[in-house]
């Protein structure tokens, strides 16, 4: 395929486990970071109340309040990020379990890896 023909789109997945150390600190950030949002006018009231009542029940939900997939690319040189979506759950994790290797889908079509 000639540079004219190739797509200029480029999608980039990523895939993270993170461990909770910290749950207040995790916590408290989320909650900062909600405040901030709410008192610069980008969060409405309704949704703030929401989002306080959600990042303290369920540490997966305070993560997503804290982790932008804008900021991983957001100084990429001759990059503009033009959709994204991500979410977070709480999993049972066991690093020695082959269901989490997650180099099983790194191949590319030439059988090497992707880094």
């Amino acid at each position: 395929m000639s540079t004219d023909e190739t797509s200029r789109f480029v999608r980039l997945k990523v895939e993270l486990v993170l461990e909770i150390a910290d749950v207040e600190a995790l916590t408290g950030g989320a909650l900062q970071r909600i405040a901030e949002s709410a008192g610069s006018g980008e969060m409405p009231e309704q949704e703030r109340v929401h989002a306080e009542g959600a990042v303290q029940e369920d540490e997966a939900e305070a993560v997503a309040y804290l982790v932008d997939p804008f900021d991983l690319v957001g100084d990429v040189p001759g990059a503009e990020l033009v959709q994204a979506s991500w979410s977070s759950e709480q999993v049972d994790y066991d690093p020695d379990s082959p269901d989490w290797d997650l180099d099983e889908d790194d191949d590319g079509e030439d059988g090497e890896d992707v880094v």
